[in-house]
């Protein structure tokens, strides 16, 4: 009864403090889509945005979690918020030595007995564990250890926001449900899987054998002997902060080149591979003083099915091939914009995009427009983020957040073509594209099929002149057919010119035949 109790005075108490961010975001986030993200006063978003941040802080490692991916999403917070949330650091003060001891007693033995040396002052804490240096077989390592009890602080955060989330969502915006709770859900599976350090070491294992050929990354060796569900040591491999650009600098380490290569590694995670490292922020990427780069802290990673991977270079071929009329399709097919949409202003502002991915220079400005563009796009229309797709939009985002901070000549699409090519994913990628445009011809054949049938149906149930009609009905029913099938190659012509053709063959032969035949 006490615990009952406890909950829903934790509930409450959680309520009083997040209802007046709520009531500020509802404001804030319906002025932003009516005015499109202009003449507003981007101050008072920043204030409001800031006060929200203080109160997460405050609640805790899930709700600064939450944060953290909150601040990928444009489809839900105004472009001033994006910005603000961006600075949220998973930075917590350290539980004392004596209990985080517990656990390497519990799990693995007399600290003394498994490690050479260990210094008992943590370097880091974050919301969930906390990490420490130490020497095993004579190296240096990193011992990260579960925070005490974090597993049971999460159970009640989660248990509470479940029930807030729904209703938080509808309140605010009830087009906002589909993609927050799809968020809600990712995020979810995605802590309890942070917790688990045996599945982080084994996200580790694979990513490392998958990048084995990218000599320019380094991924530090797990120690499995030394991990276990609450505890992973690894190697230790320092250097230089993504974002520490002084030194970067000082070294002489070519930021353009260095900016093309996490591009690069991490798309390739993506497009290449069912698994990407989902949580690429400034402090889980290093650069070695030859521009390499070392990456760190595999408990958040992304999973894709392959029907998905194959959309996905879909949907980048159609960027690289100017074609926002492909790229569209595969936005409605990946499950991201509702069929009530409206297409021709999805296309615009598509094309819009591409012309400047395709640009000489993208320079600030260009980029800051392109953001404003997707955020006003993404608020406006009914954009929809399906729950599988979650840790790829934090990814990239995260990533893009990388460039913005270096601003250093780049081109997206560039770096997109060289990977496409050296991975073979053009092949793949247009062997996808034919398939679907033959499936698309065949269902304009069926549809055009049915409809002949039906008026052939119809006519042949007419009772007058039936000799004479039959052999009239019969060549209109080939004629509509022939028809049908001309109309559907037309449409098809922006989406694969060589089945379009064939379809064109096909209908002039048949109508030459149904002639022949009166």
């Amino acid at each position: 009864m006490t615990n009952k109790n406890n909950s829903k005075f934790k509930l409450i108490k959680i309520i009083i403090k997040l209802l007046p961010l709520i009531i500020n975001f509802r404001r804030d986030r319906k002025e932003w889509v009516k005015r499109e993200g202009k003449n507003i006063d981007e101050n008072k978003y920043r204030k409001n945005a800031q006060k929200a941040l203080k109160i997460f802080i405050q609640l805790g490692p899930s709700y600064i979690k939450l944060g953290q991916w909150l601040s990928s999403r444009s489809d839900i917070l105004p472009q001033p918020y994006l910005e603000v949330f961006a600075t949220l650091q998973d930075d917590v003060p350290v539980e004392p030595f004596e209990k985080v001891k517990k656990i390497i007693d519990e799990e693995l033995g007399n600290l003394e007995e498994n490690f050479d040396y260990f210094n008992k002052d943590a370097f880091s804490g974050a919301s969930l564990g906390q990490v420490y240096h130490a020497k095993y077989n004579g190296k240096d390592v990193v011992v990260k250890i579960s925070r005490p009890g974090i597993e049971r602080i999460v159970d009640e955060d989660i248990s509470i926001l479940k029930k807030l989330i729904p209703l938080v969502s509808r309140f605010i915006d009830p087009n906002l449900t589909f993609s927050v709770e799809g968020m809600f859900s990712q995020f979810t599976e995605t802590i309890y899987e942070e917790m688990d350090y045996i599945k982080e070491a084994e996200n580790l294992l694979i990513i490392k054998k998958n990048l084995a050929n990218e000599k320019k990354v380094i991924i530090p060796n797990v120690i499995l002997d030394r991990t276990s569900k609450h505890i992973i040591t690894t190697e230790y491999e320092p250097g230089i902060k993504i974002t520490d650009i002084e030194t970067l600098d000082k070294k002489g380490i070519d930021r353009q080149q260095l900016v093309i290569l996490i591009h690069h590694v991490f798309f390739k995670m993506l497009l290449r591979n069912n698994i990407f490292h989902s949580d690429p922020h400034p402090g889980n990427i290093a650069v070695k003083d030859d521009g390499s780069i070392i990456l760190y802290d595999f408990g958040m990673v992304g999973r894709l099915d392959n029907e998905t991977r194959l959309l996905l270079i879909r949907l980048y071929l159609g960027l690289i091939d100017k074609d926002p009329v492909r790229t569209v399709d595969v936005l409605y097919q990946l499950g991201t914009l509702d069929y009530t949409t409206n297409r021709n202003i999805i296309e615009k502002a598509i094309e819009l995009s591409i012309r400047s991915m395709h640009g000489k220079h993208v320079d600030k400005m260009e980029v800051k427009s392109l953001m404003d563009l997707s955020n006003k796009t993404l608020s406006k229309f009914p954009f929809r983020l399906p729950k599988y797709l979650a840790l790829y939009m934090r990814m990239t985002s995260i990533v893009e957040g990388i460039y913005n901070q270096h601003q250093v000549k780049f081109q997206f699409v560039k770096v997109l073509s060289n990977l496409f090519e050296k991975e073979g994913l053009i092949k793949e990628a247009y062997i996808e594209e034919i398939k679907y445009s033959f499936q698309k011809f065949v269902k304009n054949i069926e549809a055009s099929a049915n409809l002949s049938q039906t008026i052939k149906t119809y006519l042949d149930n007419q009772e007058s002149n039936i000799k004479k009609t039959d052999r009239r009905y019969a060549f209109l029913g080939k004629s509509i057919f022939a028809s049908a099938l001309f109309i559907g190659s037309a449409f098809l012509f922006s989406y694969n010119p060589i089945i379009s053709a064939i379809g064109f063959i096909c209908s002039i032969i048949l109508f030459v035949f149904s002639i022949i035949k009166k």
